[in-house]
C-alpha cells in the first residue's frame, strides 16, 4: 500500500466522501446524509488521501456541548482497511477534540472492538445533568437524540452500540 495523509476537508471532497459512504449506507452500517448537509458540515470532517490522491477514508467531529463531541461517519475504504488510515482519523478527530476543549468523545457505531481499542466504553445508561438534558432536547441534531437516546430516533438506529470516551 502507499502511503496517506490525513487533512481538513474541503467543498471538493463531498463527493469523494458520498461516494466512499454510500457502500457502508447501503450495508446498514451507517445512516445515510443528504450532500446538502455533507456541504455544510464539510469543516467538521477530516479526509485521508492516499499519495495518488484517492480518498480513502473520512471521518467527523461534531461538537454536541460545551464538553462534549461527537465521532461521525467515520469510513475507510475497504482496500485500506487494517493499514491504520481509521485510527489515523481517529487521532486527528481527538486532537480536535481537545483543540475545542473538549472533555468527552461520542460514537454510536458497529465497529465496538475498534474504539474500545481506542479507549471508547459501552456507554449503557450514561445520561447527562437534568439542566444539560433540557437544553440538549432541544437540539434538532439527530446525533444528540442518539446521544440521549431518545424513543424519536429508535426508527433510525440499527442495533449499534454507544459509545463514549473521556479525553
Amino acid at each position: 500500500m502507499t502511503d496517506f495523509t490525513v487533512r481538513r476537508a474541503r467543498t471538493s471532497d463531498v463527493p469523494k466522501i458520498v461516494a466512499l459512504v454510500e457502500p457502508l449506507v447501503q450495508r446498514r452500517i451507517l445512516l445515510g446524509k443528504e450532500r446538502v448537509d455533507l456541504y455544510g458540515s464539510v469543516q467538521e470532517f477530516r479526509v485521508a488521501e492516499a499519495s495518488d490522491g484517492r480518498l480513502i477514508g473520512a471521518g467527523a467531529l461534531h461538537v454536541m456541548w460545551e464538553d462534549l463531541g461527537e465521532v461521525r461517519t467515520l469510513a475507510v475504504d475497504d482496500e485500506w482497511l487494517g493499514h491504520g488510515v481509521g485510527h489515523a482519523l481517529l487521532d486527528a478527530l481527538e486532537a480536535d477534540a481537545r483543540e475545542l476543549g473538549l472533555t468527552r468523545l461520542f460514537c454510536l457505531t458497529f465497529e465496538v472492538g475498534f474504539f474500545n481499542r481506542h479507549g471508547f466504553e459501552d456507554m449503557g445508561s450514561e445520561t447527562v445533568d437534568p439542566e444539560v438534558y433540557g437544553e440538549l432536547v432541544r437540539s434538532h441534531d439527530e446525533g444528540v437524540a442518539e446521544f440521549l437516546d431518545l424513543a424519536r430516533v429508535k426508527q433510525n438506529t440499527l442495533g449499534n452500540t454507544r459509545m463514549l470516551k473521556l479525553l
